[in-house]
């Protein structure tokens, strides 16, 4: 069997360029999520998205899974949904007398958790085993997922009717959690004559373009950005930002009052990871303090968990981390 052919690491770069300037042709007004987007993908992670209605979160995911040779499927998140929905279940199959495990959405590459706050505690935990593990448990049987698999899931901080909070323990297992707000009146200008050039194209529709990265692309350019250069001076920094917020009380009383558990180690992995991937797109081999400081507030807002007297206050997670950056000093 032939393998598939993997593109040297300097042509990974300018196709995730590529991809990047694409994705922006389509996404209009939102360059820090696809970004995100790209980050997560090559930091082997799952991403968060929170942000109104309307503001192309589900278009970007799937704009993203079209330009890989990958499998898209959207999930809506009701609170009626079940465990089952996600995973799949035992169908009995008359034929042949026995039962016969029927696949579920997470059996795809890329997987839209839309609304993933209106699901209760149930189907959270099913997914939680798939975000972490990377496999799925029906009955007595143990399911691999797919090698590539991501999930994007989506929040509505508008409307909180009806929804369920996300266990800590889920939110840990995000890279990251990006925050997303309206156009500029520009970028809505561009974005009426997007949709008017798209509704002409549906009128005469063309043959899609075939896809511009494999996974074998992915998994590769996965790799070149573990091969990212990191000095230690910088991996003693991520490790400090993240021991500041389970020792608050070493920077000041009001990072105190403020904190109430700090970032797990996951939160230094995801630091790592993202900061090696941001540099990797910029066309960089090495790491610098400003990658970190880009990606630290995805990597931490949900991760810092605020105090009563943090809430009280009004008080923001991203001020949280703001102070964090202000007060860990750099190498």
């Amino acid at each position: 069997m032939d393998m598939p052919e993997v593109r040297p690491a300097s042509h990974l770069q300018r196709a995730f360029a590529q991809l990047r300037d694409e994705l922006q042709r389509g996404i209009i007004g939102q360059p820090h999520l696809i970004e995100c987007l790209l980050i997560a993908l090559l930091a082997d992670g799952h991403l968060l998205v929170e942000g109104a209605p309307g503001l192309a979160k589900t278009t970007a995911v799937k704009a993203l899974a079209g330009c890989i040779d990958a499998d898209f499927h959207r999930v809506q998140f009701t609170p009626d949904l079940l465990p089952a929905d996600l995973t799949g279940t035992d169908v009995f199959r008359p034929q042949t007398g026995s039962f016969e495990f029927e696949r579920g959405p997470l059996f795809h590459n890329i997987v839209l958790a839309d609304e993933i706050n209106r699901a209760p505690a149930k189907v959270q935990s099913a997914l939680l085993e798939a975000m972490a593990e990377r496999q799925i448990t029906v009955g007595r049987s143990t399911w691999r997922l797919p090698e590539l698999f991501m999930v994007m899931a989506t929040q509505n901080p508008i409307e909180q009717e009806g929804t369920f909070a996300l266990p800590e323990a889920q939110l840990d297992r995000f890279v990251m959690h990006v925050t997303i707000g309206y156009p500029d009146a520009a970028s809505e200008l561009s974005i009426l004559r997007l949709a008017r050039e798209q509704a002409r194209r549906s009128l005469h529709p063309q043959p899609d373009r075939r896809p511009g990265l494999s996974p074998s692309d992915v998994f590769a350019a996965r790799d070149a950005v573990l091969a990212v250069h990191m000095a230690p001076p910088l991996e003693e920094y991520l490790a400090q930002l993240v021991l500041a917020s389970r020792n608050p009380g070493s920077y000041g009383p009001e990072l105190k009052r403020w904190i109430a558990w700090g970032g797990s180690p996951r939160a230094t992995i995801a630091l790592d990871r993202c900061s090696r991937a941001r540099a990797w797109l910029a066309g960089r081999d090495y790491v610098l303090p400003e990658d970190v400081h880009a990606i630290a507030h995805e990597v931490l807002r949900h991760r810092v968990l605020l105090s009563y007297e943090a809430e009280a206050e009004g008080v923001r997670s991203d001020q949280v981390v703001a102070r964090l950056l202000d007060l860990v000093p750099l190498p």
